[in-house]
């Protein structure tokens, strides 16, 4: 498998935390629909509106490690208005983010031209002000060398061993599913650059 390592010195907020960490401590690892969402912005000739592939074709395998968690706050508008007296108002709200410092991401690719155009561009994770960029060399690794890289993953599959992790946005609001794996340390102490 041909892989792409993305990093960034800064924080990305990690997945579904805009909606949930003021409830609970939200997941760090990737669900199918965001590993959907990256390889349409790598691969944007995928999107067909008229017959949409809810499929992933190209990220074949992925990992996630960062340092720690930060915990951000963020004030927010609701979309609803109050209306008193011919004045329309907003009422705010504070929520928490969880902000993963230091990520890093490492795409595979099943074939080397994909990988390398993949690391021609940089990722979003959740919003685009989330970026990590791509890092120049393409790694040749095997299964076996892809599975000692330290981090989350979260395996695409359905049964007795899974657990809900959310709806795909891109096939109708389906739950999907999964397992995860953790390998080595994900939470690393050393800054890798």
């Amino acid at each position: 498998m041909h892989v792409v390592k993305y990093s960034g010195p800064f924080g990305f907020i990690k997945p579904w935390t805009a909606v949930r960490d003021g409830e609970t401590f939200s997941q760090q690892f990737l669900t199918p629909s965001i590993i959907k969402g990256i390889e349409l912005k790598l691969f944007p000739e995928l999107l067909n509106w008229e017959i949409p592939d809810n499929n992933i074709q190209k990220i074949i395998r992925h990992r996630l490690s960062y340092n720690t968690v930060s915990s951000q706050q963020e004030q927010i508008h609701p979309k609803a208005f109050t209306i008193k007296r011919n004045t329309a108002s907003r009422s705010k709200s504070i929520l928490k983010r969880g902000v993963l410092i230091n990520p890093i991401l490492h795409l595979a690719f099943s074939n080397i031209s994909d990988a390398k155009r993949a690391s021609e561009q940089h990722i979003c994770l959740c919003r685009n002000e989330d970026v990590l960029l791509p890092h120049e060399d393409v790694l040749e690794l095997t299964e076996n060398e892809f599975d000692m890289i330290e981090g989350f993953e979260l395996i695409f599959v359905t049964g007795n061993d899974s657990f809900m992790v959310g709806f795909n946005r891109f096939n109708n609001a389906e739950p999907m599913y999964g397992k995860i794996e953790i390998h080595g340390n994900p939470t690393r102490t050393e800054i890798i650059e």
